[in-house]
């Protein structure tokens, strides 16, 4: 797995940008990266690249649509806390991302694609836009949520709901969707538009909704001659996993791991392996193996890799995976690194290097446990592990 060191996120995203702007590029970037890495900041850095201000720092051009958590935040609620009636949510006034709200009946728009998701439907209104002082300075957009319910006696419509979290969710990403219809459709509104930039567009919906999104973005992107070149990053895997098999060989497909030795973060290609976390670990483990990298975080790591394994085979537990007989020679072993991994969330943030004898204890494990179940040893890529797989007792784990 290729890996590349980046100084900051500036440097990462104009990076990704390069790769993007190449003539021969592959019109995607799929990014994976666990929460904290930084992938909002570099949806926000990729964004910032691509904009010019004049000289009293007004944006004058900008190229990049986005979807992350800024965008969110051009929704909010009224809640009328006085009356606890009238609630509503209100569309930032001055966005660009509204651009065109007025003319392109966004309503119509968005309608047959929320269909899609939920089960309540919106008006698109107006109310009146206040300053600070309650006083009106003119009108902003608002939508208003309500859901047909059928009763005994015919159907109902319950106006001025206040949806759940997921249902919001769903709603901003159809507005999104809606948005970058239009700007698959050439429209003029967003002729602006060179890139597009989606970050974690999934948060609270369950994995049923997540593969919907991703199958219907990916079919988006991919079925459009005018589709902008786009990234995505997201830290869901299974939402990851279907953009990674719908998009193929059309995206570039990244892990982002901040570096744990410098302010830094690495970017490593996971294009021609498949991703399923765990087997992204399972070779990011057996590549320290090899290069004597061993670090005490690495511990836990497998010890997660032998939980999983252990639910999946319904096993009593992780420790199950690497048992050992008692006339096995490797006995105390087995106990020394039973005891070393159920302490390894401690481990994680103990000082100084791992004596050889313990990284030792980590590649016979680690063998053991590989070729005690029927991993697939293309997963290592290089011939080494190979032999040395072969070599490592299977009889040594049930």
């Amino acid at each position: 797995m290729t890996t590349i060191p980046f100084a900051d996120l500036d440097a990462l995203a104009t990076h990704f940008r390069s790769q993007l702007a190449s003539e021969n590029a592959r019109k995607f970037i799929l990014l994976y990266a666990y929460n904290g890495t930084g992938k909002t900041r570099l949806a926000g850095t990729f964004k910032d690249l691509g904009k010019e201000l004049n000289q009293d720092g007004e944006v004058t051009r900008r190229d990049t649509l986005y979807f992350n958590a800024f965008t969110e935040d051009l929704f909010s609620w009224h809640n009328d806390l006085d009356n606890d009636s009238d609630r509503y949510l209100t569309l930032h006034p001055t966005s660009r991302f509204f651009a065109g709200l007025e003319d392109l009946e966004m309503d119509n728009r968005i309608g047959p694609i929320l269909s899609r998701y939920a089960d309540f439907d919106f008006k698109m209104d107006k109310a009146p836009l206040k300053d600070a002082n309650g006083e009106e300075i003119g009108e902003q957009h608002i939508v208003r949520f309500f859901r047909t319910v059928r009763t005994a006696g015919g159907s109902v419509e319950v106006d001025n709901i206040k949806v759940s979290r997921s249902e919001e969710n769903i709603f901003r990403w159809c507005f999104f969707l809606a948005i970058l219809q239009l700007v698959l459709d050439g429209d003029a509104n967003y002729s602006w538009v060179k890139y597009v930039y989606i970050d974690d567009p999934i948060s609270s919906l369950d994995e049923s909704n997540a593969i919907a999104v991703a199958s219907h973005l990916a079919h988006m992107l991919t079925e459009s001659g005018n589709a902008p070149k786009a990234v995505i990053s997201t830290h869901h895997v299974l939402f990851f996993n279907v953009l990674f098999n719908s998009f193929g060989r059309k995206a570039h497909r990244y892990i982002l791991k901040n570096d744990s030795h410098s302010e830094g973060y690495l970017l490593s290609d996971t294009s021609s392996r498949p991703f399923l976390q765990h087997l992204a670990t399972l070779a990011e483990l057996n590549d320290v193996r090899i290069s004597g990298d061993i670090n005490r975080h690495h511990f836990n790591m497998m010890r997660c890799i032998m939980e999983q394994t252990a639910i999946f085979c319904g096993l009593d537990g992780w420790a199950e995976c690497i048992r050992v007989a008692d006339g096995d020679p490797d006995k105390a072993l087995h106990e020394r690194m039973i005891n070393v991994m159920s302490h390894a969330d401690y481990l994680v943030h103990e000082p100084g290097e791992l004596s050889e004898r313990y990284k030792d204890d980590f590649r016979t494990i680690f063998l053991k446990f590989v070729t005690s179940h029927p991993f697939n040893a293309t997963l290592y890529e290089d011939p080494a592990p190979t032999a040395a797989l072969a070599q490592a007792s299977p009889n040594s784990a049930s």
